[in-house]
């Protein structure tokens, strides 16, 4: 008997999902309604390949689909090219997704965070849900469920406008949805600089049945020596001191070893690397956007590290907690570190989640 449960195998049957796409060129979605804008090429000659322009603290609404449904796929770009003082755009711009009419987002993420690049600039990405190629092509290929309706929108904080915002959501209409599907969830937290013996949150608060779907990890380390040693612990349904899942180091749970170590000649370089679940696809020690001629562009290291649980979920019935510990190694032994951690946690659960903590303001998510 064939396994009908994945690969290409699962590609040959039939879904009878209605599909459609939201874009500037049919902001509804609506059937045989796209591409309709006139260009100087004339009506349906590409006239309207994006939102021309987002103003400073305007909110545009990308989707507004109704029904039941499942959108597969989300690309977007954007220019990096502001002001020097505003270039941060990856970070100023908030990507919010909210389902079946509820009033607080499930996802509420700066843009480049949510597609695993940190630090208010792009670099490819090679996942199997994420994947960003040259120059910022975005693209997420989650599957995002919906039961009544779902709202996609993105807010512009920065204080210039944002010149041509182009984005395509791809999504199949069906009947009905079955009864356990989950809604997906992402959400964005920070810690400026970490307290000594105290973990970084990734995710609390969240109550209700689920899995979780993946971490990843925006590091810049303000201390010399080995940043890696802090073990990623998984408290679920109830768990109070003691999680229930509790990895072995920062590096091993993001699927390296050894320091990520080419010992090239005498001195240790880490590599880099993006796979389907497991990538370290950045790291710089240089502020390559610096258009100042007058200080040198150092600044703190900055490492992404993406980890996505898709074929290992990590399940959860009542409730789930998630944290980072930041410990290093130096001459044989380990300490506590301070460094500046951003995470974005993803996940899936039974309904919308409600309590969110609220975002910082724009400054305080910019890089160091």
């Amino acid at each position: 008997m064939f396994d009908l449960s994945g690969g290409m195998i699962a590609a040959m049957m039939l879904t009878h999902g209605r599909s459609r796409t939201v874009n500037a060129e049919n902001p509804t979605g609506e059937k045989g309604k796209g591409g309709m804008a006139a260009s100087d090429l004339g009506k349906g000659r590409k006239g309207a390949p994006c939102i021309p322009n987002i103003l400073p603290g305007e909110t545009k609404m990308l989707a507004e689909i109704k029904g039941a449904g499942i959108i597969n796929h989300i690309w977007m770009t954007v220019t990096d090219k502001l002001s020097e003082k505003n270039r941060f755009i990856f970070r100023d711009l908030v990507l919010r997704m909210y389902w079946d009419g509820a009033e607080e987002p499930s996802v509420e993420c700066p843009l480049g965070d949510f597609f695993c690049c940190g630090f208010g600039r792009s670099y490819d990405v090679h996942s199997m849900p994420i994947v960003v190629l040259p120059r910022n092509g975005f693209n997420s290929y989650f599957a995002m469920p919906f039961r009544e309706k779902a709202r996609i929108t993105i807010e512009n904080q920065n204080e210039e406008a944002v010149p041509g915002f182009f984005y395509q959501v791809d999504y199949c209409l069906y009947d009905d949805l079955p009864e356990d599907v989950g809604y997906f969830h992402a959400q964005w937290r920070r810690s400026r600089i970490t307290e000594t013996g105290k973990d970084h949150v990734i995710l609390e608060g969240v109550k209700g049945s689920g899995q979780y779907m993946g971490t990843f990890l925006a590091l810049q380390t303000l201390e010399r020596y080995w940043w890696g040693e802090g073990e990623v612990k998984f408290y679920l349904d109830g768990d109070n001191e003691y999680p229930t899942i509790c990895g072995t180091g920062t590096e091993d749970y993001f699927g390296g070893a050894w320091s990520f170590a080419d010992l090239n000649g005498e001195r240790m370089r880490e590599q880099t690397y993006s796979t389907l679940f497991l990538g370290y696809p950045f790291y710089s020690r240089h502020d390559e956007g610096i258009r100042n001629n007058y200080h040198n562009d150092e600044c703190p290291p900055m490492r992404g590290l993406y980890r996505f649980h898709i074929p290992d979920p990590i399940c959860f019935e009542k409730d789930i907690r998630v944290t980072l510990q930041q410990m290093g190694s130096c001459h044989g032994g380990i300490f506590e570190r301070q460094d500046d951690v951003t995470t974005v946690a993803y996940w899936y659960q039974d309904k919308p989640n409600e309590g969110s903590p609220k975002l910082p303001e724009r400054k305080e998510r910019w890089p160091r």
